[in-house]
């Protein structure tokens, strides 16, 4: 009807099948932004927010993300991860974080990544918050996927 995969012919919601599907090697790379005060940025990088180490709990908080996501978005398949990595870069007004979801399966890993990238995202506001509460994130995107039959892909810069 619309060529959406999760919509049947009628307009219903499904969730699609990957039973035929080959098993390929998979990958996704996806990144968002968080900016904040000079004041919150500083502890941020020195560790010494008012909760702890902002940047670990961060890190862990999108992994676990990452292996929850089939029970957060409607419609995901539950996955096997072989490896996810979460990083963050400082710039000038913020951090920058990146997650890079993998797995050898069925279906792709892009909705991990981002899921990732946003859970990591609202911890470092949930952790410097005290700091800032105007903090603003933004640019959660795809940055990159391979595998599967649509092979590899690339956002634009």
């Amino acid at each position: 009807m619309t060529g959406l995969t999760h919509l049947d012919d009628t307009g219903a919601a499904r969730m699609v099948d990957v039973g035929a599907k080959a098993v390929t090697a998979r990958v996704a790379v996806a990144e968002g932004h968080i900016a904040m005060s000079a004041e919150a940025l500083a502890a941020v990088r020195d560790g010494r927010g008012p909760k702890g180490d902002v940047l670990a709990a961060a890190r862990i908080a999108g992994i676990m993300a990452a292996k929850r996501t089939g029970e957060l978005i409607p419609l995901c398949h539950p996955l096997a991860l072989d490896a996810v990595n979460v990083d963050f870069t400082f710039e000038p007004d913020g951090v920058r974080v990146e997650a890079r979801a993998a797995l050898t399966g069925k279906t792709g890993v892009e909705m991990e990544a981002m899921t990732a990238v946003s859970v990591a995202l609202l911890t470092v506001y949930d952790m410097a918050k005290a700091l800032d509460k105007g903090m603003v994130i933004s640019g959660v995107r795809l940055l990159a996927k391979s595998g599967g039959k649509s092979g590899d892909w690339r956002a634009e810069p």
